[in-house]
């Protein structure tokens, strides 16, 4: 038997977290009218009772870490100071799309503009100029450094303990300086490994059951198949023959090879919409939504509404991001701390909250803006096809470009390859947590995690629709944004003292 394989089978938080999420599995199998109900009832309270700490944490996020980036800490590498970055720049920027949002991009780059445009944010009156410029901005700010700065919480101090302190990637290793080695303490990072678990599994399961709505809703739109249970198990099936196929290549094979793939269809998909569609109206609208977006930043971190005792649409929409961004991050975080190696924390910070978010709001105000301009000035009625069926944006407003079919398939193809490096580099950060932080997880424990994964995507899916992954993120989230607050003040600590025997041993 292989020491990988070992660790698992003694592995408490490998057992406690899988048995959880099985447990969590054949429920919504079994009962999905209870599932679904229980749903509800714990995405209600959850987002009204905890709405205001998610907001807090998440501004807090981003003001530590560009500050962090602006300070003299920022020269510090992720690793020995002769380290070089183990990848390439443009390998590097997409394995962070890759594992980060690209299913949610794909997702939501048209659907929620297009939502907000028929229903605002602010009650403005809807399918008007104003509905949409406000409905651009907001997007905006979804998609921008906030969600992002989440991830880079979570890379950065896993990436600072994992190559500078050379101490494992697991989660409760960044909270060690706190938790030393007093009475219980054992059980502490046990238990924090365990939540980050399980988090993980549910973030990455919300991703991959959008995706598979997605995909579901496209093949419908374009080959006519059924948008029902058993396409989706066909798809989630597929799904998980592939995953497990690029799996057995490795991390420097299957999930590079295939992030490099994601970015280059990315980018010749968003070139295509961006010369056929409204150019001058798209570059216009990204401008504006930038401006909106800066301006805004900050009212839009904080809103609630006390006042009138509602805040359902921002329960239902920034609640929600941060909750299943924060649920993931265990996940993306660790993964692109691990291909950060040798990279300063300014370039990481840097890097991390600006490329993959103004690739974002490219994507939004191309595939947003185009779908905009379509039922401003074309007659179309997208946002009422996105009301009915959110699934549809997408393929919806590529029908009315040239030569939608082969670009339709593209989509496809482009949802279904994210699905799989998500899968893929998710089994592989689950097996790495699940293994004592074990550098290269055994298969066998890769494919538990995968399979189970893709039945928990399957089920909330099935069982509950989009309000089951929403509320499946909320719930897994709330614990763990505690441990990435505590983690922020934590790793800040170990950077100064770090910092001052770097400069010790230079004396």
């Amino acid at each position: 038997m292989k020491t990988g394989s070992k660790l698992a089978y003694n592995n408490s938080v490998f057992w406690i977290s899988s048995v959880v999420i099985t447990i969590v599995v054949l429920f919504g199998a079994i009962w999905p009218q209870r599932f679904a109900k229980g749903a509800s009832s714990a995405f209600n309270f959850t987002t009204y009772a905890f709405g205001w700490f998610y907001l807090l944490a998440v501004l807090f996020f981003v003001l530590f870490l560009l500050v962090l980036a602006v300070s003299k800490y920022g020269k510090m590498k992720l690793g020995p100071d002769e380290s070089k970055p183990d990848y390439p720049f443009f390998t590097w920027v997409g394995m962070l799309m890759s594992c980060g949002l690209g299913i949610g991009l794909v997702f939501w780059g048209i659907a929620e503009p297009m939502s907000h445009f028929y229903t605002s944010p602010f009650g403005a009156e809807p399918l008007t100029r104003q509905a949409a410029r406000t409905a651009m901005g907001y997007s905006f700010f979804h998609w921008g450094m906030s969600q992002w700065a989440i991830f880079t919480m979570v890379g950065l101090a896993v990436g600072f303990f994992q190559f500078r302190k050379k101490e494992n990637g697991l989660i409760s290793t960044t909270l060690k300086p706190l938790i030393k080695e007093r009475q219980g303490a054992g059980t502490i990072r046990k238990t924090i490994d365990t939540l980050a678990v399980i988090a993980t599994v549910v973030g990455v399961a919300t991703s991959l059951g959008l995706g598979i709505m997605q995909i579901n809703g496209g093949m419908s739109t374009v080959f006519g198949l059924g948008n029902n249970t058993t396409s989706h198990l066909w798809i989630v099936a597929i799904m998980l023959v592939c995953y497990l196929a690029s799996s057995m290549s490795g991390l420097d094979k299957g999930i590079k090879w295939l992030s490099n793939i994601n970015l280059t269809l990315v980018f010749v998909l968003m070139l295509y919409v961006f010369i056929t569609g409204p150019t001058v109206f798209i570059l216009n609208s990204f401008t504006q939504g930038l401006g909106d977006y800066i301006t805004h930043f900050i009212e839009y971190s904080l809103r609630l509404s006390p006042y009138t005792g509602g805040a359902v649409w921002v329960r239902e929409w920034t609640i929600f991001y941060w909750a299943w961004t924060i649920a993931w991050s265990p996940f993306v975080g660790a993964f692109i701390g691990r291909v950060s190696r040798g990279r300063t924390i300014r370039e990481f910070v840097t890097g991390v909250l600006i490329i993959p978010p103004l690739i974002s709001l490219l994507w939004v105000a191309v595939f947003g803006g185009t779908a905009l301009h379509m039922d401003l000035f074309g007659g179309t009625n997208i946002a009422e096809d996105v009301n009915k069926d959110v699934t549809s944006a997408l393929f919806s407003t590529l029908n009315e470009l040239p030569l939608s079919y082969p670009l339709s398939i593209l989509s496809i193809i482009l949802i279904f390859t994210f699905l799989v490096t998500s899968a893929d580099s998710a089994s592989y950060i689950l097996g790495s947590m699940t293994t004592n932080g074990l550098a290269t997880p055994p298969i066998i424990v890769r494919a538990v995690w995968g399979v189970l994964i893709s039945a928990i995507a399957a089920v909330l899916t099935i069982a509950s629709g989009l309000e089951g992954l929403q509320t499946a993120s909320l719930v897994a989230a709330l614990p763990f944004t505690i441990i990435l607050v505590v983690m922020g003040f934590t790793m800040f600590h170990q950077i100064r003292l770090e910092y001052r025997l770097t400069r010790q041993r230079r004396i």
